[in-house]
């Protein structure tokens, strides 16, 4: 629209006062005139002062030279200066020498190879799953809640939580074996990730996850955003418009919670899986909703097919595989498995030899 207005206004006040007038840089009214270039770009003609391949053969040729293999080009600028002879300034002589790949660092420095950030990978729900511990505030100053939170990863979906009295290993212990139970988890199936807090890395625990073939895994140390879901997950709680500045009593925070986690799996449209709802991913729905979006937005496409400028309407992508951040660590007792970098930039793992993509996705 811009671009056509400066066109009308050039025949009357010109190119210059047109793109004043519309604040359009002249470079961009060119460009657009030019249309765009197809095809590998033009090649770069060489400078008229540019030295010739013989006279940059006989520079390379002296850099080569036994009595100044050692030497920089500066020193051999100023060795040769003071003989009375100058071939090509410093600058030259480095670009000459790189043109060979003959510049590198002189040092003899450690070279650290490419760190792949280790990242677990859920293709679908029940395979990975993130908990954390949050402090609710009760009655009177001082005195807290402990929030106990499971969360899915790839559907966002809540399948275990707890409010208690105290931060306890016993109590995380028991809200985990419950709710594994309750989604039906086989051995083998499932990662459990979480920080490096003391409940969760617990040895009843890790015994728990032992028993039940569940995978352990933790936030690396001194990292503090590789729990990003659950972290996410508590600030939509505490952000909520009712939620409380304090809680009256315990029961008080168990029934908040409830009538809040049951609008966040089945009503909460979240912006990590295309708005649709937790519950609706966890159980698989989210193909059939996307076809019957889709379907809704082409009829509406059809009817004003004007309005859509750039494309047809096309619903919320929903993500195939979710990554989470994290330092897979043994059971309790097994000791612990490092890893070290693979060739195709991942990380494999010594128990299960199970993949971190270096991809978030």
């Amino acid at each position: 629209m811009i671009a056509a207005g400066v066109g009308e206004l050039v025949g009357v006040v010109g190119t210059r006062g047109a793109c004043a007038a519309l604040a359009v840089p002249r470079a961009s009214h060119y460009r657009h005139l030019r249309g765009p270039r197809h095809g590998p770009p033009m090649p770069r003609p060489a400078p008229a002062r540019a030295l010739s391949e013989p006279e940059r053969a006989v520079v390379l040729g002296e850099l080569h030279s036994p009595r100044f293999l050692d030497a920089s080009p500066a020193a051999v600028y100023a060795t040769l200066l003071d003989e009375g002879t100058y071939l090509a300034s410093q600058r030259t002589m480095y670009r000459i020498l790189a043109a060979s790949a003959e510049v590198r660092e002189r040092r003899d420095q450690l070279r650290h190879p490419a760190y792949a950030r280790p990242e677990l990978l859920a293709m679908g729900p029940r395979e990975l799953w993130s908990w954390d511990i949050s402090k609710l505030r009760g009655p009177v100053k001082w005195t807290y809640y402990q929030l106990y939170v499971i969360l899915d990863v790839f559907s966002r979906y809540v399948p275990g939580w707890m409010v208690a009295t105290r931060e306890s290993a016993v109590l995380a212990e028991r809200l985990i074996a419950e709710t594994a139970a309750k989604e039906g988890i086989e051995p083998g199936q499932l990662t459990i990730h979480a920080d490096r807090g003391t409940s969760m890395r617990s040895k009843p625990v890790a015994l728990l996850l032992a028993d039940l073939g569940v995978e352990q895994s933790h936030s690396r140390p001194h990292v503090s955003n590789d729990n990003p879901y659950s972290e996410a997950q508590f600030k939509t709680l505490k952000y909520r418009p009712t939620f409380p500045a304090r809680f009256g009593s315990l029961e008080d925070a168990r029934a908040f919670c409830a009538t809040f986690f049951t609008w966040y799996n089945t009503q909460h449209r979240h912006a990590g899986i295309g708005l649709l709802t937790p519950a609706d991913v966890h159980a698989g729905r989210a193909a059939e909703i996307t076809v019957a979006r889709a379907v809704t937005l082409d009829a509406a496409y059809a009817a004003h097919p004007e309005r859509f400028v750039r494309r047809p309407p096309t619903p919320p992508e929903v993500p195939t595989a979710v990554a989470e951040r994290a330092s897979l660590e043994a059971p309790w007792g097994a000791g612990l498995y490092g890893h070290e970098p693979a060739g195709d930039g991942r990380a494999e793992w010594g128990r299960g030899q199970r993949v971190a993509r270096s991809a978030m996705i």
